[in-house]
């Protein structure tokens, strides 16, 4: 159904899916249910559908919830977009980029953001601590988020996230799901924010500006991997924020050898 229906509104209004913008829509509703029972959707809350496209998606939420707030950043598909939920009440439709038009207030989210978007979209949902996220993210991105210390695939991204939420990767989304055809599988993740976090930081913005920092040179040792950061962050010379990095925690250890909690014991003694 939303394979043949996707083509006709394709052709209808003349819409090549644009790569750059990471257009494959989702074209198999079933998939639908699992969404919405993932994120344990009640009748009270408001949903934010990130990347609504031509509202497939967006329709099915609007039965299940009190509001929906679907944004989609294509102007061209935002206006299908309109049209496909003018008889939905409760769906408030939002042309433009996600991350930077102001939103109504939102208690979870259900999406199927353009891939593009992924890492930049969780790290937004982060810092607003939404009761539940459920989204469809490619597996190569979705692995990053619970990679193992020292892995290929572990980096800035699975610190940052482990200390703000509980990460599970669900069902496999085989790119047949999509059109047009994406190169690789998805999945299904579910983002829940911890009720108290694994390990203290003591400042949030420190520690994730540090951990994105360092691991732009992972293979490193740690006091070689901080010298540009404090130089930068303490306006310092390189002799000084050498010096400094020497006396840290894990200081001769890897990039990549440091856990989370590592991370967070570094940035702790730096903040202080």
């Amino acid at each position: 159904m939303s394979l043949s229906e996707t083509k006709r509104l394709l052709r209808t209004f003349r819409i090549v899916p644009n790569r750059v913008l990471g257009q494959n829509f989702m074209v198999e509703p079933l998939l639908f249910s699992k969404l919405t029972e993932y994120a344990a959707l009640k009748r009270s809350d408001v949903v934010l559908d990130a990347g609504a496209g031509f509202g497939f998606l967006t329709q099915f939420l609007a039965d299940k919830c009190k509001v929906i707030i679907a944004v989609e950043k294509d102007p061209r598909v935002a206006m299908v977009l309109r049209e496909q939920v003018k008889n939905c009440t409760n769906v408030t439709v939002v042309d433009g980029d996600v991350l930077k038009v102001e939103l109504p207030a939102f208690n979870k989210l259900v999406s199927i953001p353009p891939y593009y978007l992924s890492s930049h979209l969780i790290t937004w949902l982060l810092e607003r601590k939404t009761e539940r996220a459920v989204l469809i993210l490619q597996r190569e991105f979705a692995d990053k988020l619970v990679a193992p210390v020292g892995s290929e695939e572990y980096g800035w991204l699975t610190v940052v996230v482990s200390h703000e939420a509980q990460v599970e990767l669900l069902d496999i989304v085989d790119k047949s799901m999509f059109y047009p055809q994406p190169k690789v599988d998805s999945v299904v993740i579910r983002l829940v924010p911890w009720k108290r976090a694994p390990f203290e930081v003591k400042n949030r913005l420190f520690f994730n500006m540090m951990v994105r920092s360092v691991f732009t040179q992972r293979n490193r040792k740690v006091s070689n991997a901080l010298v540009p950061f404090l130089k930068s962050t303490r306006r310092i010379a390189k002799e000084e924020a050498k010096k400094l990095a020497d006396t840290v925690p894990f200081a001769e250890k890897r990039v990549r050898e440091l856990g989370p909690r590592d991370f967070g014991e570094l940035a702790n003694a730096l903040a202080d």
